[in-house]
């Protein structure tokens, strides 16, 4: 079965990196789309970057320019670099996964977030 293992969450004060990681098994990444995705307190989920092939496309404002989708197959891991983080990233992270999405149908699961697999998640902390 599909399990998805996320890490790298912590503490951290404004300005801060991190980089979160999502470990993937019983599937291979090659053939797969994967996402980011975000809840804050007292807020809907949301979509933060998805990834398809060796195309990255981050999907929210508030990760643009800030925040980097990336993968290594080999590793089946998945990687949310985040830089210059605000109090307002606080959230916990999901890493998520849709087995079949064809063409441009990656881009339309970060809209609609019907993904086939979802991990636990990790939490980050921005705070002073």
């Amino acid at each position: 079965d599909v399990q998805l293992v996320e890490s790298g969450g912590a503490l951290v004060q404004p300005g801060g990196s991190l980089r979160l990681s999502c470990v993937a098994s019983g599937m291979t990444l090659g053939t797969a789309c994967m996402f980011w995705f975000r809840r804050a307190p007292g807020r809907e989920r949301e979509a933060v970057a998805g990834i398809k092939d060796d195309r990255p496309t981050t999907y929210a404002d508030f990760a643009e320019g800030r925040f980097t989708i990336s993968k290594d197959n080999a590793q089946k891991t998945l990687y949310l670099q985040m830089n210059n983080l605000k109090p307002e990233d606080t959230a916990m992270y999901y890493c998520a996964v849709k087995l079949w999405c064809p063409g441009d149908q990656y881009l339309s699961v970060l809209r609609t977030q019907e993904a086939n697999y979802w991990g636990q998640g990790t939490q980050v902390t921005v705070s002073s």
